[in-house]
């Protein structure tokens, strides 16, 4: 299935989860934060969340500095 992660096209198993999504773009345990088609997905909903056809994923990760 094809879905949009930070602005680039992606392949990927139908069945993906947000989690496995997170996982392949960043090894950051924390400090990370992820929209779904304009809507913030839960951390506690990342393992049960499945992406679709044409989805929009943002993955956003602190960065600490000054």
């Amino acid at each position: 299935m094809r879905v949009t992660i930070n602005g680039t096209a992606r392949e990927l198993p139908a069945g993906t989860t947000v989690a496995q999504a997170v996982r392949a773009l960043t090894p950051a345990a924390t400090g990370v934060a992820v929209a779904l088609n304009d809507e913030v997905v839960r951390r506690s909903a990342w393992d049960s969340t499945t992406l679709g056809e044409d989805d929009r994923v943002e993955v956003l990760t602190a960065v600490q500095g000054g």
